[in-house]
């Protein structure tokens, strides 16, 4: 069956405007085209298709779809299970709002009303991570539901956003030791799970108003991280050449959100038992190593100073979302790779 681009928009409830899009950026390319050049999008094209939208449902932005989708693809059956598990989501977070409205129905009806403002304001946040976390995960992020937590995170975008009104630099020991605190007690709050980390960081990007209740702008954001980049950098300095660190400090911030979704994935392959010499293991290691020369450059001897730095900077590995486990396997996957290269 092949369909044109209007057809497929039609039977698929998108777009042919998203469809031009997906076509522009290579995410679903049509396989044929018509003797008068119109795309034509057959069976191989529908089924990728269903897999995009069902990632798009999983809350996949379109680049990390495209990336997921550049590798060994999921199962058909399998992926619809998870589209299957997220739909029960869903019927379970509608049963919760339903059940928090006859609530607030409830207090009205006996005449001492709750403080509506803040009362709507808790609802929106939480209907708003239930859109990204489970019943039982919400239950382990004390920035949602813990008063004193709240109060803290307060206090510090507070502290933040002064900084940023006084002009002080990135670069500037304050802000750094801002950002360090900051990253603590993100890490603290997302119990050292990378993948709460990741799914928050979704969640800010695709939610305007998730921080806005604390003042979490995209500026305060913006500023932690460069704040935070700069501070393992001034660590950094101390132990690399002066060539060697003007590489590092080129290319090192272009790495700061790629390694915490690395860092799920190499999670989830070690509670699979996936062993450091399977192919899946080895495919993360390649992507470890990749990301690590980005900004370390080829030479063993920048590595081992590197190296060097680790072991005896604790700011560069506390709260760093990878404990000594996961740095152990990550080892095993690297020596594994460099015992039996992969051949092209």
């Amino acid at each position: 069956m092949e369909l044109t681009v209007g057809e497929l928009a039609r039977r698929s409830g998108l777009t042919v405007r998203t469809l031009h899009h997906y076509d522009a950026i290579g995410l679903l390319v049509p396989s044929l085209r018509s003797a008068a050049g119109y795309r034509l999008y057959d069976r191989a094209n529908i089924e990728r298709l269903h897999r995009i939208q069902a990632l798009r449902q999983l809350g996949l932005s379109l680049a990390d779809i495209g990336e997921a989708l550049s590798g060994p693809e999921l199962p058909l059956a399998e992926l619809i299970d998870r589209q299957l598990v997220q739909l029960d989501r869903e019927m379970a977070r509608a049963e919760r709002l339903r059940g928090k409205l006859i609530q607030l129905r409830a207090q009205l009806a006996t005449g001492q009303p709750p403080d509506l403002a803040e009362w709507l304001d808790t609802l929106e946040l939480m209907t708003m991570y239930e859109n990204y976390f489970s019943a039982e995960e919400i239950k382990q992020l004390p920035l949602l539901h813990d008063a004193d937590t709240r109060a803290e995170w307060g206090a510090m975008v507070s502290a933040v956003q002064a900084a940023l009104d006084r002009g002080v630099s990135p670069e500037a020991p304050e802000a750094q030791i801002l950002a360090l605190r900051w990253m603590r007690t993100l890490y603290r709050d997302t119990g050292g799970n990378p993948d709460f980390l990741v799914r928050l960081n979704n969640m800010h990007d695709n939610e305007p108003g998730s921080w806005d209740a604390m003042g979490v702008t995209q500026a305060v954001r913006g500023f932690v991280e460069q704040a935070f980049v700069e501070g393992r950098l001034a660590i950094y300095q101390r132990y690399l050449k002066p060539d060697e660190f003007a590489f590092m400090r080129q290319h090192y911030g272009a790495t700061f959100n790629a390694w915490p979704p690395l860092l799920v994935a190499l999670r989830k392959a070690m509670a699979d038992g996936v062993r450091p010499d399977q192919p899946q293991a080895r495919a993360l290691g390649e992507r470890w190593g990749m990301l690590f020369r980005s900004y370390a450059g080829d030479d063993p001897g920048t590595h081992e100073r590197i190296r060097e730095a680790h072991a005896k900077e604790p700011d560069l590995t506390d709260s760093s979302w990878a404990d000594e486990a996961l740095i152990a396997y990550v080892r095993s996957i690297l020596a594994a790779l460099q015992a039996t290269p992969r051949t092209h």
